[in-house]
């Protein structure tokens, strides 16, 4: 009754109404503390600082990670009760990659509302999946953990979700690069190394090199040293298969007899 009651009170009237409209837009509920909703969308290269500290939605970001992943981990246990421990593993880290909650990130149209200084290019960062998991650690300090569970399970996967492309969807290229050197023998290592402050980003960037049996095959940089070595391993090849086996040890022996 009380909500009956607050709800367009909250959406039409006072300086916070579009922030409720927001929420209840894009998750249905009004907000208990709109504060953190607001502090969520904040991107640490808007951030504000006060008394010295930088004010930014990284720390809800960094909840909002742990709470996604539980519940991730407890939806798909519930439905798929086929599946060992290692093929949820990997559908779980599919689903809560950056480059997946980016893209329900956008769906929901949070995309439109994050604060950043960043220019054109922002559509290529990952920031609005970030977002996201901040504003689920907005959710979850508001409204509890169960709240979360319900929101995410019950509407935001569904609608956002396609669990079937996601399952196809290959987003872990270092680990398949390892798997593929572990079957056929060959030694597999990354070279990462900061390069400095990129200006338009804000951000460290790292710059990686793959190896295989010594000799560099890949490259591939990033705003983090994860995401460096999965450029560089998919720079090799997007999907080791057979053919793709085949050209790469072709490869290794051209560089190999280049090399002598």
């Amino acid at each position: 009754m009380l909500d009956f009651i607050l709800r367009p009170i909250k959406r039409n009237f006072g300086r916070d109404k579009a922030y409720y409209k927001m929420i209840d837009d894009m998750f249905g509920f009004i907000p208990n503390n709109i504060e953190l909703y607001k502090l969520a969308l904040i991107h640490k290269s808007a951030s504000v600082v006060i008394d010295n500290q930088s004010i930014n939605n990284e720390r809800l970001e960094f909840l909002g990670d742990a709470v996604i992943e539980s519940v991730t981990s407890d939806y798909l246990f519930i439905e798929y009760p086929e599946h060992d421990e290692g093929r949820l593993t990997q559908l779980r880290s599919k689903i809560v990659s950056r480059q997946s909650l980016n893209s329900v990130a956008k769906k929901l149209g949070l995309d439109k509302c994050v604060i950043s200084n960043h220019s054109a290019t922002i559509s290529q960062k990952h920031i609005f999946g970030d977002a996201f998991e901040a504003m689920m650690g907005a959710i979850y300090l508001d409204q509890g953990y169960d709240f979360v569970n319900r929101l995410l399970i019950n509407k935001i996967y569904p609608a956002n979700l396609a669990l079937d492309q996601v399952d196809e969807t290959e987003t872990d290229f270092k680990s398949r690069l390892i798997e593929w050197g572990q079957k056929h023998h060959h030694t597999i290592l990354f070279k990462t190394k900061g390069i400095g402050k990129n200006a338009t980003a804000g951000a460290h960037n790292f710059q990686s090199v793959v190896l295989i049996d010594n000799l560099e095959v890949g490259h591939g940089l990033g705003e983090s040293k994860k995401e460096a070595e999965q450029s560089a391993a998919q720079s090799v090849a997007y999907e080791m298969n057979d053919e793709v086996c085949a050209r790469l040890l072709d490869k290794l022996d051209r560089l190999e007899s280049s090399s002598k």
